[in-house]
């Protein structure tokens, strides 16, 4: 090897571009920014005030941050359905002035006053709601005229009832701790804030209708064609926006048991500032409770820290509009070249050197020889199926399949002529395995593990397995689960090609060559699923040994075959079997005699062999060239091996023209005919295997006789 592949090879084995990628790629980025930037207030503010961070003064902020930040919930709830809500300063003045009216001067309870102003400001809510929610009007104009209206209404209150207000202090235990009162250390209105951030929380992220909120910010009208009450969804965030504004004021009033003109004046924007800086999109559809709690706390630091190192109040109001800017402006530029940047870096080819591929020229004395054995095969379902990854047979010899449509669907024996659906699962069905019981399970691209019943039962057995321990993704959800097979114990053996990369886009893991896959164990006795095998180049075709304590599973980039044991005096330890194929191994099956059968998805070329030794030609053609133009392995001939345990490869089966099977992803022996699959094809082949026992059957071959 030259110095520039050494060179190469340690690039892309050391550098992890594909961490970039991933990182780039998950939500929780976007916190990143906020969250960077409240450590830098946090820092800055800490160094320039003295005792910033003494008991007093975090006591006092914390009091204050319990009130804003129920003004910040309120705009970030309507900003995550898509709206805007101005009105929040006016109302919090509402709701304050409604408190200190009712206690101070007509002296009612606390138990009463609270539901009061409650009300009163949700039905400021209600009104944005009505007008924006179901007449469809601006949410920005209308709630700007809102707040307008609303202070209006406050002003002229205050002339009548400022004196009454101001002389009448109420004598009540309770007014006072709810203004002054601490729990545990931690100010009232701080754990109240608190506790509602975690209810808020679980709303959004946990139950339908904050689902119903998010789809509804994402894209409104997607969302009513769903079938979700858009309008009523939309008029409810408006309720619930002022209902907490009224929480806030009753907090506030509580505290300082004042009101004036200026009360809540410029509080819709510090809000807005505060939602926008946390993370929370103008756009609607992405933002979180944190979000809005942390740009609350940078809101609250500057706007407070500014005016103890001695700016003049005007600083404030800049600094919040300098803040707001670039907060929109980041927003904005994020949203629209966040998949561009993601495009440029995400995919992260390694450096993969296979040894020449055998010869398979006419005439060479190796066993993979071309010849046309199955060009003259018969056809079954052509024209019925589409994407029959994988075939497989029941006990009583009928045949089964998946289609790109997300069915199940059986041939009736003995002649196979005869179609019908047998099940309905959803996503893209490949591997297929019977178990003890008769249930047929089945790999399901995007969702998992899953069995069908006799009786037709769909049922979900796993779709995660335990996350890596050191990996910067969270890759517990299981993204392209492919084939698998089941042990004498029960237990389910199957491959998940690749946690990177979608079944639409699986083609991105060939350019990559990179160790993406892994094989997982799922044990029915326990419901348990656990990673086996790490680090494989898109493991495939997973296939039990005769002897029942190991199996062999392809890793089809790397064209080899390797044989795992999983029980017995080897457990735990795995080995290549066959290393160097003339094409990329797809599923694994037994065979009468007591070999295997192994499926050559694609045949590898001299123009792919010399790319996978250019990861950096590699990521350019990622970035400049599109999907449909990228270099590819030949996937236009179909072929199928036989090999024996020790990984001697014995006889091919060739279909030169690709007339029949231009891609061949599977095979399965039944009674002396070997029945053919693709991903890409319409029909399943059946080809007569000379010298076949033609009584075996692999569910004998795995369960024995059963009635």
């Amino acid at each position: 090897m030259n110095i520039e592949n050494t060179l190469a090879r340690w690039r892309s084995r050391y550098v992890p571009d594909h961490v970039v990628g991933e990182v780039l790629s998950k939500n929780w980025i976007d916190n990143s920014v906020p969250f960077l930037s409240l450590v830098l207030v946090l820092a800055v503010f800490g160094s320039l005030i003295p005792n910033f961070f003494s008991l007093g003064s975090l006591g006092d902020s914390a009091r204050q941050l319990g009130e804003f930040s129920f003004i910040v919930f309120a705009m970030m709830l309507v900003m995550v359905a898509g709206g805007i809500d101005l009105s929040v300063g006016s109302n919090f003045a509402l709701g304050n002035f409604v408190a200190l009216l009712l206690m101070n001067v007509h002296g009612w309870p606390v138990a009463a006053v609270v539901p009061v102003v409650l009300l009163a400001c949700a039905a400021v809510g209600l009104l944005n709601g009505v007008l924006i929610g179901y007449l469809r009007l601006r949410a920005f104009l209308t709630t700007l005229v809102t707040l307008i209206i609303v202070r209006a209404v406050v002003d002229m209150l205050l002339l009548a009832y400022a004196v009454d207000i101001a002389t009448n202090i109420p004598a009540s235990s309770v007014w006072d701790f709810l203004g002054g009162g601490s729990l545990w250390g931690f100010p009232l209105s701080f754990c109240l804030a608190a506790l509602f951030a975690l209810g808020a929380h679980l709303f959004l992220s946990r139950t339908r209708p904050g689902w119903h909120i998010m789809a509804i910010g994402g894209s409104r009208k997607s969302a009513y064609n769903v079938g979700i009450p858009v309008r009523r969804a939309v008029c409810l965030t408006y309720v619930a926006s002022g209902a907490l504004c009224g929480v806030a004021g009753l907090l506030y009033a509580a505290r300082l048991s004042s009101a004036g003109s200026d009360t809540g004046v410029g509080l819709e924007i510090m809000a807005l500032t505060a939602a926008v800086v946390g993370g929370n999109s103008l756009g609607g559809g992405r933002g979180s409770v944190m979000k809005a709690l942390m740009g609350a706390v940078i809101v609250l630091v500057i706007t407070n820290g500014l005016v103890r190192i001695g700016f003049q109040s005007g600083a404030g109001s800049l600094a919040l509009g300098l803040i707001l800017l670039a907060a929109i402006f980041i927003d904005v530029r994020w949203l629209k070249n966040r998949h561009k940047l993601l495009a440029k870096v995400y995919v992260s080819p390694a450096y993969l050197d296979l040894p020449a591929a055998p010869a398979t020229n006419a005439g060479s004395a190796t066993p993979f020889a071309v010849n046309d054995r199955l060009k003259d095969v018969e056809l079954i379902g052509l024209g019925q199926v589409e994407g029959p990854e994988d075939v497989i047979f029941d006990r009583d010899g009928h045949l089964y399949t998946g289609t790109r449509h997300g069915d199940i669907v059986r041939f009736l024996g003995p002649d196979h002529q005869q179609m019908e659906l047998f099940a309905h699962v959803g996503g893209h069905p490949l591997g297929l395995a019977f178990d003890r019981d008769g249930n047929l399970l089945v790999c399901i691209a995007g969702m998992g593990l899953y069995s069908v019943s006799p009786q037709r039962e769909v049922r979900k057995l796993t779709d995660e397995t335990q996350r890596s321990a050191w990996s910067v993704i969270d890759d517990s959800r299981l993204k392209l689960a492919d084939d698998l097979d089941i042990a004498p114990d029960g237990r389910v053996f199957f491959s998940e090609a690749t946690v990177r990369y979608e079944m639409h886009n699986w083609a991105y893991d060939a350019l990559e060559s990179r160790g993406n896959g892994r094989i997982i164990c799922y044990d029915p006795r326990t419901d348990r699923t656990r990673t086996v095998i790490r680090n494989l180049i898109f493991p495939n075709g997973v296939c039990m040994a005769h002897d029942g304590e190991s199996f062999f599973f392809a890793e089809t980039w790397a064209c080899r075959i390797n044989r795992h044991w999983f029980s017995g005096p080897r457990a735990g330890t795995t080995e290549c079997v066959i290393g160097n194929l003339p094409g990329y191994p797809d599923n694994i099956n037994r065979a009468s005699d007591g070999h295997y059968w192994v499926a050559l998805v694609g045949m590898r070329t001299p123009s792919m062999d010399l790319a996978l030794r250019m990861p950096g030609f590699r990521r350019r053609m990622a970035r400049r060239v599109s999907p449909q133009e990228l270099i590819f392995p030949n996937i236009n001939t179909g072929c199928v091996l036989k090999f024996s345990q020790q990984g001697e490869v014995l006889e091919s089966l060739w279909d030169l023209g690709g007339k029949n099977h231009p891609m061949i992803t599977s095979m399965r022996e039944h009674k002396g005919y070997l029945y053919l699959g693709g991903l890409l094809n319409n029909r399943i082949g059946k080809y007569r295997v000379t010298g076949a026992d033609p009584t075996w059957t692999a569910e004998r071959s795995y369960w024995g006789d059963r009635p």
